[in-house]
């Protein structure tokens, strides 16, 4: 440990560095006209929900209200990961950022493996999920990066969408190929 400080003390103090008059390279004008506060603003409620969801016990509960209606328990895993991944795929339509919608569900899924009685399986059936929610292809809105992209104005939301199936479907169906092949045979699941 090279010191007592957290990520949290060392990044304000820089700011505060940086933003302080005569010294910093910034004055606190310029800096608020060129931070999209807003994605920060995202960004910092999408955390702040998955972590009050895993600490109240609100995770178990949304899980076992949600998923456990579903009759999850009862099917085979790759039917589990296929029935999950498509519920993260299409929720996705609804979040402009991975991130969010990771420290929305994340904290979900990791209740849902006690639901369904995952036990050793728990880690890789998270990872796999995680991995699904990283398919923003199919809408400018779906990642910042393609917020950036279609800004250019090079191409269309139809444009964007004809890539997009084809990306998400190509990787929905090899998520459900490890899952039955290669995830199993290294014990991720």
């Amino acid at each position: 440990v090279l010191h007592p400080f957290d990520t949290t003390t060392v990044t304000l103090v820089a700011i505060a560095i940086l933003l302080s008059p005569k010294i910093g390279v910034f004055d606190w004008k310029t800096v608020e006209k060129l931070i999209p506060w807003g994605t920060i603003i995202v960004f910092a409620v999408g955390i702040a929900l998955g972590t009050v969801l895993l600490d109240t016990g609100g995770a178990q509960w949304l899980s076992n209200r949600v998923f456990g209606a579903m009759g999850l328990e009862n099917m085979p895993l790759l039917a589990t990961i296929a029935l999950l991944s498509l519920f993260n795929i299409l929720i996705h339509l609804g979040f402009a950022s991975a991130t969010s919608l990771s420290s929305a569900l994340i904290p979900i899924f990791i209740a849902l493996t006690t639901t369904i009685s995952l036990d050793a399986n728990s880690v890789g059936f998270v990872l796999i999920q995680q991995f699904v929610i990283s398919f923003g292809f199919l809408l400018p809105v779906s990642a910042p990066q393609n917020m950036l992209a279609y800004g250019t104005g090079a191409f269309s939301v139809k444009d964007f969408l004809k890539s997009g199936i084809a990306l998400t479907v190509i990787g929905y169906l090899l998520i459900l190929l490890f899952s039955a092949t290669y995830w199993k045979w290294i014990g991720l699941l």
